[in-house]
């Protein structure tokens, strides 16, 4: 089998929350004080009732409380690359695409195609670029994480990139197949960004991203490894669909004006120069 670049996706409800549960105090029950000697009988302490503690309190850390019950079913098969843990929260840094509507075009023939190959392809909603693998962080470091990254990248400026080149690629456990662009022009852009998100990782001892990165935009995935039936005369004929598609050159070409951090449910964007 031919062995596909592995990438970075966070899978299916990793992509949910964990919290830190608040922390509950406890107060131990005193013994009763003992009586005056000489004077008269024992005094015996009353139990103090416990005040109930406000609604206001108890709301105050659900979004850190969140359960995250797995259940690949409800995500199309996918299966998460971690476990998960109250108070881990699945982090990664991207760059948002915005892309023509005729893009969307391009991507159901590819999809189509796909089939003739028994290979069902499901079409992606949101289209981005990786910074970082997916990561587990802490709730208490996303705001010390999401500082550093700021720092980081405030001094980059916009930029463009090409991506027109058809490519299969893996997730890291190979539980998932995409069919992405590469790009092929902006590449140098790509890595000194990486270079410095990675820094911020090595702050936190999380992994950095990966060596020799293939930098694409994903427009589709199915569940499993497939690279055997993408690869060869299909991969051929989906590169020459692209190729051949109206104003392909134009569509082809994004620009890149903010990075994005996606920790959880929470999102932080930092706007390029």
């Amino acid at each position: 089998m031919s062995g596909a670049p592995l990438v970075g996706y966070s899978s299916s409800s990793e992509d949910e929350a964990g919290g830190s549960p608040a922390a509950a105090g406890r107060r131990e029950e005193g013994e009763g004080e003992p009586g005056t000697h000489g004077a008269g009988p024992a005094q015996t302490s009353m139990p103090i009732p416990r005040l109930p503690v406000p609604d206001s309190v108890l709301n105050m850390f659900r979004d850190q409380e969140e359960e995250v019950t797995d259940d690949s079913i409800k995500h199309g098969g996918r299966v998460r690359n971690f476990p998960h843990e109250r108070g881990n929260w699945a982090t990664y840094v991207y760059l948002p695409c915005v892309i023509q509507e005729e893009l969307l075009e391009l991507q159901e023939l590819l999809v189509s195609h796909a089939r003739r190959y028994a290979v069902l392809l499901t079409a992606m909603e949101e289209f981005h670029i990786s910074l970082s693998q997916s990561v587990v962080l802490r709730y208490h470091w996303i705001n010390p994480l999401v500082q550093s990254l700021k720092e980081r990248v405030a001094s980059f400026y916009r930029f463009f990139c090409t991506a027109s080149q058809v490519k299969v690629y893996t997730n890291q456990h190979r539980t998932r197949t995409f069919v992405g662009l590469e790009v092929s022009c902006g590449h140098s852009q790509l890595l000194e960004l990486v270079s410095e998100v990675d820094k911020v990782m090595e702050e936190f001892d999380l992994p950095t991203f990966y060596k020799n990165p293939s930098f694409h935009i994903s427009l589709a995935w199915c569940v499993g490894d497939l690279t055997d039936k993408l690869e060869g005369q299909c991969l051929q004929e989906l590169q020459e669909i692209v190729d051949g598609f109206e104003d392909s050159a134009f569509l082809l070409r994004f620009q890149w004006d903010q990075i994005r951090c996606r920790s959880g449910n929470k999102f932080f964007s930092f706007p390029l120069r």
